[in-house]
């Protein structure tokens, strides 16, 4: 063969074979041995300073010590949590460096409430583990003047719908808590929505509403300093964070519980192998007893789960909280 010729074979040759390793790369790129390849991001649907946020950044700091690269939070909070879990539902890549830190709030309250959320989270999210859960409480200003459970359900029954209580928005838990209370004590009060769980909690320390109902973190360190007065937990059994709390049981309530999950969501068609990946090294962290101590001092339970008991627990949830919700009433526009 000519040498001409043959130097042509020869980089046709090569040419193809490069060709043909191409789609490769990609899956190369994303195979779970090397997961992640660059930052991750973690979006909170929620403000910054709540207690979502106050979890998501300590999470954030502990993976990303443990996966060698930075785990950066992004706040993109609205809608009850809708907009920053449809970015991650439509917008991100499936490869699994965007992380949602998703609730039952979102993911289980909202399809009842909202006629569109821009996503569907049953189809267009990947549960990967669960992280934490907490109770609600209903907590006072100092000043209010109900001491008890039993002295606000007394004073609402003589002046129906005059008293108000706030809640972080429009179906988010702490309204749900609210509407069971009502619901259960036969009482009819004044639902005030906020933009987030802070801007409430600001209101019911400043005294321009009596009332909340808040998830349990957000509220032990305020109670303790006489802030704010914790009137009952709705949970079904004492918190040992505050121990002479009763629960909304105690009380002659059973029906007012609200245990508030949390998780890890991407995009679905994130590949298995990703999943499985990632929910490994998350569930490490979350197991450490040096990451879980201290959040459970301040009143987060810290859990972890498998993808698919975590899909179970949505499927169930979201049934749940539409009986829930159609027996309220409740509708977004």
């Amino acid at each position: 063969m000519h040498p001409n010729l043959r130097r042509r074979v020869l980089a046709a040759c090569a040419a193809a074979c490069a060709a043909s390793l191409l789609p490769a790369l990609p899956a190369l790129a994303q195979s779970p041995a090397t997961w992640p390849t660059r930052p991750v991001t973690l979006v909170v649907p929620y403000p910054a300073g709540g207690v979502a946020d106050q979890f998501a950044r300590s999470l954030a700091d502990a993976l990303s010590k443990r996966i060698g690269q930075p785990v950066v939070i992004d706040n993109r909070a609205g809608a009850n949590g809708n907009l920053g879990s449809a970015f991650v539902a439509r917008q991100s890549a499936p490869d699994g460096h965007t992380l949602l830190l998703g609730s039952v709030s979102n993911l289980a309250i909202n399809p009842h409430l909202y006629a569109s959320m821009g996503y569907e989270p049953l189809k267009d999210l990947q549960p990967v583990t669960l992280t934490h859960q907490m109770p609600n409480v209903l907590l006072t200003n100092p000043q209010a003047p109900f001491k008890s459970v039993g002295e606000l359900v007394t004073a609402a029954k003589a002046k129906p719908n005059t008293i108000p209580f706030g809640s972080a928005g429009n179906g988010n838990t702490m309204h749900m808590t609210g509407v069971q209370f009502e619901k259960h004590a036969g009482i009819d009060l004044v639902h005030v929505p906020y933009k987030g769980g802070p801007p409430a909690m600001q209101d019911v320390l400043g005294g321009q509403i009596p009332m909340m109902f808040h998830n349990l973190p957000a509220v032990v360190s305020m109670h303790s300093a006489g802030k704010v007065r914790v009137l009952a937990v709705a949970d079904t059994k004492r918190s040992p964070l505050l121990p002479q709390v009763p629960t909304f049981t105690e009380l002659g309530l059973p029906g007012v519980v609200t245990i508030v999950w949390n998780g890890l969501l991407v995009r679905k068609g994130t590949p298995d192998a990703i999943v499985e990946r990632m929910n490994q090294e998350i569930v490490a962290v979350l197991q450490s007893p040096e990451f879980r101590k201290p959040l459970e001092q301040q009143g987060y339970e810290v859990l972890s789960s498998s993808p698919q008991q975590f899909a179970d627990l949505l499927k169930k949830d979201t049934g749940a909280m539409g009986e829930l919700a159609k027996a309220a009433g409740l509708k977004m526009e």
